[in-house]
Formats: C-alpha cells, structure tokens, sequence
C-alpha cells in the first residue's frame, strides 16, 4: 500500500535552527546533500522514510512532530474555522488554507487555538473530551508499546486456555487471587464491574453479554498489570485539566482490553484472510461490533499495516459519542454532525442488519474519492433495550474492493451518495434535505420563485 507523501519542511526547518546547524551540517548528518535539504525544508520534496529514519537516528526526533496540521484536523479542521461567518467577506478559499498548513503550520495551530478558545457557532471551546479525543488522535489511535505487551500476555494464555474469557479468569486467580463472581442486577443496578478488594472478588453484572463481560475483565486485568506504562503515556500527554487526562487513560486501558481480546498478529492475519469480514471477525474473536470497531482504527504497526478505518458512534439525535479517525483521512466526521443522507440514521429502524453505503463528500463543489460505511446498531453496555447506539465503520472506496462487505456495491465514482458534514458546515447547492443555511455563505431570496430547499445561497 503506497504511503501518502509527507511534506513537512517547516518542521523539518526548526529543528535544523533548534539544533544551531546550518543546511550543510544538517545535511551531512542526514546523509543527504544541502540541495535536496534545502527543497525539503522549502516543501518542494517530501520527507522520505529513509530520512525519517535519521532524524530519528541522528535527533531523537519524535515523528508525530512532522504533521503539526494533524492537531487541528487538517486542512478540514482549518476550513471549518474559516467558514466562520466572520470571515466571509476574505473570500478565503482551500488553496490559501493549504498554502498556510504548508508554509506556517504553527501560525495556523495558533489561529486555531485562539480561534477555539474564543468560542464560535462552528466550533465549540476545549473541554475534556475533546482534548482527550484530540491526543488519540495525534497518536493516531496506535500505541504500539501496549500493543506489543498485550500480544504476548494474550500469547502466554493461550499456551494452556482455549477460551479467553477462561484464560483471563485464571489469570486473575493464578495471578492476582482474584475470583470472578456475577451478581445479580439488584445487587449492582449502577454498576457494570467492581473490584472487591476485601473479599478478593472482581463483580460483574449479570446484564453483560459474554463479549462485554469478557472485555470487563481484560480491562481489569489492564488496570492491575499494565498500569505504569498506561500512567507513563497519559502523564506525557499536555493537559489542562486533570479529567482530560482520566479520560485519555480510560481509552488507554481500553485499547489495552481489546488488545488482549484480538491480538495484533493474529487479528490482522485473519482480517485479511477474511477480506475484513465484520460478522466473522466478531465471532472468531468472541467480541462485539463496537470492540471490533474499536479495534479496526488501531492496526498502523510499522511493516504490518492494516486498512485505515475511522469508527464513530451516533446516538438518535445523531450526537457523535465516539470518535475515531485513525490512520484514514476522514476528517469530516470531526465535525460533530451527520448528514441525514447517511445511512447510519437508518440503522436506527433496521436493528442488527448491517448497512452497506458508499458515499462521498460533496462540499463546495469538491467531491472526494469516496468512503465505503458500515453501520450497525448496538446497545449500551449493560443496558440491553434501554439505550441504543449506532456504530459506524468507514474505509477509503479506493481500498475497499476487496473487502467481504463491498460485494455486490458499486464504487463507481458517479454511484456514491453526496454527503456532507452536517447541514450547517455543508455548501451543497440545491440539497432537499437541507435543515439550516451554511455558515458563512450569503443567503439568496427571489420573490418570484420558490426553490427544493428553504435555504438558497451564493456560490461564494
């Protein structure tokens, strides 16, 4: 799978200035020539894995640090803040807005966070969740040091248990003295687990499924084994406000949970040799479709790369509980709102099937390649019939030909369904469906016609 090309020449530039080097010493110690450094750093070449490899090498170079522009949501994150009615009148467009991500990354970062913290109808300031989400994603949902420490607890296991839920109870009573017990639902009407500490027991509700209960379980066992290295990443992470970090940690131990439930190696083999076959997967592994979810939005081991899937969860007033973008490009289901024009609403009446779209943004004019979305319904975690949920999977269409769930779907480019970010930060001319007038464009009124939509606006 081609890599996507990686221009980070401002990036590059300061750590050249903060290590008081010139082109030509620089270039040196990366092993290249001044020439081709100088056209990185202007951002006429992109950095290539080999010289990524020595600003490791030769800076201790952190290379989450190239894609500055990733910390904002790209350039979809930047073109959200400028739809502000505010700047309607600059006549901004895409192409300045990249030209500004490329050349003053930080110039935008600080615009953006600015612009967050004033508050806007678009944009809403920081909270916890938020800037919990914000460093998942500048992780980009991979953590490969717990990866590889829950691979070989699962592998340990699996040498005497079959079954993991067995396999993860004995390691809790082998390990930890720990019995599991599960309590009736009177006896736990507010809880779904609890450690029991004086009478050495882990408590689950009754009210789990067996996929859920087992997942209780590796996150208990997270929690007790693998706390200093999920305590080391979160106390790393730049916080403001201690929830956020509780938060961040609570996805930490999670990723840990499903970790353990479908270990990297042999998860990816069989999403592979099953062309990521959603209800094999869900049953070879004995989880759920919101774990898989979850776990789909992780695989970016470096030489063992999965597909780049994004993951959101949608409740009936279409509010985005979860968010995950991952390794994809996915940047507009950042924006918080859905459009109704997405299947996913429709899981809601159709529980359990499984529904199979492929759509595409149409925003501005411009349409992008294209997503293929799986979106099933779920129910809360214990709370079966009482809350419901709709989990919604998406890949590139350019990657999902040969995916089990693509056949019988055409990803003709002129087949997709235009969708857009939610009506307010959507500029498609003439949609039927439309509930609000865009942001930042002027609206039209004709006194003599009356148009599909009770919202008409100008082109720019």
């Amino acid at each position: 799978m081609a890599e996507e090309a990686l221009f980070a020449g401002p990036a590059v530039r300061r750590l050249r200035k903060r290590e008081r080097l010139t082109q030509a010493a620089a270039a040196a110690r990366l092993d290249i020539s001044p020439s081709y450094l100088n056209l990185i750093e202007r951002n006429q070449r992109p950095v290539s894995a080999r010289v990524m490899m020595r600003l490791v090498e030769q800076f201790d170079f952190d290379p989450r640090s190239l894609r500055e522009d990733e910390a904002i949501g790209g350039i979809d994150g930047l073109a959200r803040r400028f739809a502000d009615e505010r700047f309607a009148d600059l006549g901004i467009d895409r192409d300045e807005m990249q030209e500004l991500l490329a050349a003053a990354p930080q110039a935008a970062a600080a615009f953006a966070r600015l612009y967050d913290s004033a508050g806007s109808a678009g944009v809403q300031p920081d909270d916890p969740m938020s800037a919990s989400r914000r460093e998942i994603e500048r992780w980009r949902n991979h953590f490969a040091d717990l990866d590889m420490a829950a691979e070989e607890l699962a592998d340990e296991m699996r040498l005497s248990r079959g079954d993991i839920g067995i396999a993860l109870t004995e390691r809790l009573r082998e390990r930890h003295q720990l019995s599991v017990r599960v309590l009736p639902r009177e006896v736990m009407p507010d809880s779904l687990r609890r450690l029991d500490l004086h009478a050495r027991q882990v408590q689950l509700s009754e009210m789990l499924s067996v996929a859920s209960r087992n997942f209780q379980l590796a996150i208990q066992l997270a929690q007790l084994e693998f706390s200093k290295a999920i305590a080391a990443i979160a106390n790393a992470a730049k916080f403001e406000e201690e929830a956020a970090r509780a938060l961040f940690a609570r996805h930490l131990t999670g990723y840990m949970a499903a970790a353990l439930l479908m270990p990297y190696g042999r998860f990816l083999r069989a999403c592979e040799a099953t062309g990521y076959d959603l209800p094999v997967l869900e049953r070879r592994f004995g989880v759920s479709f919101e774990q898989l979810g979850h776990r789909l939005t992780t695989l970016q081991r470096v030489g063992q790369r999965g597909l780049p899937f994004f993951m959101v969860r949608i409740d009936r007033a279409g509010q985005f509980s979860k968010t995950f973008i991952g390794a994809s490009t996915a940047r507009f289901i950042e924006s918080g709102a859905s459009c109704p024009l997405w299947h996913a609403h429709r899981a809601f009446d159709r529980a359990g099937e499984l529904q199979v779209q492929f759509v595409a943004l149409d925003n501005s004019g411009d349409r992008d390649g294209g997503w293929l979305t799986m979106a099933r319904t779920v129910e809360g975690s214990g709370a079966p019939g009482e809350a419901q949920f709709v989990v919604v999977l998406g890949v590139e269409a350019v990657l999902a030909n040969e995916l089990a769930q693509a056949r019988g779907i055409s990803l003709r480019a002129d087949d997709a369904q235009p969708i857009g970010p939610g009506c307010a930060q959507c500029h498609r001319i003439q949609c039927s469906q439309r509930s609000l007038p865009p942001i930042g464009r002027r609206l039209a009124f004709d006194r003599v016609r009356r148009g599909v939509t009770p919202f008409e606006f100008t082109r720019d």
